[in-house]
């Protein structure tokens, strides 16, 4: 049985990230609220409970979660190295949305899917989420829908969608018109955007000082 906890209101938002981080701790799944769209997220370094996650999404390992941070610092520890257009990004974009894939750190137990030993990171713009990002650590964090729907923007939507199987619903309200994190990848040297979002090309382009293209 899922709880729906308002996180507009002070009494109920404390009592909802506690739920929330026992939850995420106790291997759970939990619905929170980003900047971008809401989340389905669960503790990265639990495999079975990020195979829970996929499940209640109904999609397999070939597509893989990305993982959220509560701070840039998180970064070092994930990934073996960071090089100085991440740094760039981050500082220009970071809490926001901006996903890094990087080459992941060999040493992390974790598996998020058919990740080809890179990861994909983003610190939100949130503040109901950056509390609990910093309480739990990172998380796997995927869009709260099942797969083939439309993103919720709302914990009503997601709640439509992943019922109980979400043990934790944080509602921070509406998210506005739901618009997807701009993804960037950093693994081969040359930077390459996945995806263009919320961080238009010509921003990344400013702060990189080259021009970029979006993949077809």
């Amino acid at each position: 049985m899922s709880t729906v906890y308002d996180c507009t209101r002070p009494d109920s938002r404390e009592s909802g990230l506690a739920a929330a981080a026992n939850a995420v701790r106790a291997g759970g799944l939990v619905v929170l609220p980003t900047d971008t769209v809401y989340g389905i997220g669960a503790d990265a370094f639990d495999a079975g409970a990020v195979a829970a996650l996929l499940a209640a999404k109904g999609r397999g390992p070939d597509m893989p979660v990305p993982v959220l941070v509560g701070s840039w610092s998180t970064v070092d520890g994930l990934v073996m190295s960071v090089p100085q257009q991440a740094r760039a990004l981050i500082e220009a974009f970071w809490p926001g949305g901006l996903s890094l894939v990087l080459p992941q750190a060999p040493s992390l137990s974790w598996d998020l899917g058919d990740t080809r030993g890179t990861v994909n990171l983003r610190m939100p713009l949130h503040l109901v989420a950056l509390d609990l990002l910093r309480e739990v650590g990172p998380m796997a964090v995927s869009s709260a829908n099942r797969t083939g729907q439309p993103p919720a923007a709302s914990a009503a939507q997601a709640r439509e969608q992943l019922g109980d199987s979400v043990h934790v619903y944080l509602d921070g309200g509406p998210s506005g018109e739901p618009v997807a994190s701009t993804i960037v990848d950093l693994t081969q040297g040359t930077p390459r955007v996945l995806r263009e979002g919320a961080v238009t090309l010509a921003e990344l382009s400013e702060v990189l000082g080259v021009e970029l293209e979006a993949d077809r």
